[in-house]
């Protein structure tokens, strides 16, 4: 695909799938005025979304649910399994490991790794805590292609480096740190601090 696809239309994307799994369970069928008013979105910009990967609507009828549905997943890749590598077993690690949405959006966390002896080698959640020193062969070994980092922000470019290193491909840090990564590699942030700050920022500019 040669046109740029906006990374505002990709996160809208996942909006739309969430309403249409709700959705699905009720009716076959869907417009864009219907749609936009659950995901908050103009009808005009959903129709505008879509239309980047092709035709879906049915003139006269809308959106069928469950062709939309399984397009939207093909577009995000998540119409298969990817094994996913965490690293960092602390609280924000072990976290995310409970969480079963990853699963259900095809998610699978396959190894877990972490660098304090006191964590390698117990489980959790049947996750066995993995020494640092395995990621690079077990990267290979489960053909692990996204890596997840929850370590604390000192540790974070070395943990990014490993991941790296090991042929990962993609990476979604909950670091608190500015991290840097190779042209071919692509890296999302969640900084929880900084959309804290944003909420405060939005109180305190409301009272004024």
């Amino acid at each position: 695909m040669n046109v740029k696809i906006p990374k505002t239309t990709v996160s809208r994307l996942s909006i739309y799938l969430r309403a249409l799994n709700r959705l699905e369970e009720e009716v076959e069928t869907v417009s864009s005025r219907t749609l936009s008013e659950i995901v908050g979105f103009t009808a005009a910009q959903i129709r505008k979304d879509l239309a980047y990967f092709g035709q879906f609507g049915v003139p006269g009828r809308g959106y069928y649910i469950t062709s939309l549905k399984e397009g939207i997943m093909r577009i995000l890749g998540i119409n298969k399994d990817w094994s996913v590598a965490l690293v960092g077993a602390g609280h924000l690690g072990r976290a995310l490991m409970a969480y079963k949405g990853f699963k259900q959006q095809h998610f699978i966390i396959s190894a877990v790794f972490d660098k304090d002896p006191e964590k390698v080698g117990k489980n959790y959640l049947n996750h066995k805590i993995l020494s640092m020193d395995e990621l690079p062969r077990l990267v290979r070994e489960r053909k692990i292609k996204i890596g997840v980092v929850t370590v604390p922000s000192e540790e974070a470019q070395n943990a990014v480096n490993a991941l790296v290193n090991s042929g990962v491909k993609a990476i979604l840090s909950f670091a608190p740190a500015t991290v840097n990564v190779p042209p071919q590699v692509k890296l999302n942030r969640v900084d929880l601090s900084i959309e804290l700050e944003g909420l405060s920022y939005f109180l305190t500019q409301g009272k004024k």
